[in-house]
């Protein structure tokens, strides 16, 4: 077996570039596109993303870093950081499979530990992005697919809703689009800002006319 295993200090993380290629059968998967199971939360949806043929480049920072060439893993550990033009992540372990063959590129990665996953959906009227951060024991991210697989007491937050699992079994998938789906109990809680004084006075109805004394 041959193992590669980089060490660093704590204070300066080594990054490691994990580029990804669309698989060979990627056209053929697009047109047959299965919907994901279970209805998706409508608080959470998202518009589609925009497709490219691109490489996908992922940048990995970590204090430690084992690679084994034989299983096509790499494991890194110690104030992991992952940064990818499609997400964000943090957390304490990080496992990745790397495909076999000619083209090789990431297949998909499995994070342990206060994970917590961000993901910016950009605002189809130009305006500014938004931003949904989930938070999970562990996260599994498929490439072939773009979904994110939250375990561990999952929650979600977007803007000012949360969506929160009642089970540690209960899973959260978030796909490349920006839209939720929950397997098992949850709870969401959706939060209204407090009018203005402003507000206030453009819902109040016009004060009707008084009526005349003079007989």
């Amino acid at each position: 077996m041959i193992a590669l295993c980089v060490s660093a200090a704590p204070s300066s993380a080594q990054p490691s570039a994990v580029p990804s290629t669309p698989p060979v059968g990627a056209k053929k998967s697009e047109k047959k596109e299965k919907a994901s199971p279970g209805p998706a939360n409508p608080l959470f949806s998202g518009t589609k993303g925009t497709q490219s043929n691109e490489p996908v480049t992922t940048e990995i920072y970590a204090d430690d870093a084992f690679f084994d060439s034989n299983k096509n893993i790499g494991i890194f550990s110690g104030h992991v950081k992952v940064a990818d033009p499609r997400f964000t992540l943090q957390s304490e372990k990080l496992t990745v499979y790397i495909t076999k063959g000619q083209n090789q590129g990431l297949e998909k990665a499995v994070a342990e530990g206060n994970v917590a996953v961000v993901r910016d959906r950009p605002d189809p009227n130009g305006g500014a992005p938004t931003r949904a951060v989930g938070r999970s024991d562990q996260a599994t991210y498929i490439a072939t697919t773009g979904d994110v697989e939250l375990r561990g007491t999952p929650r979600v937050q977007e803007g000012v809703n949360t969506h929160i699992a009642t089970s540690p079994d209960t899973v959260m998938i978030v796909n490349q689009n920006g839209q939720l789906t929950t397997h098992g109990p949850s709870r969401t809680e959706i939060r209204q800002e407090p009018k203005t004084d402003e507000q206030k006075d453009e819902t109040k109805p016009a004060p009707s006319p008084k009526a005349s004394g003079t007989p």
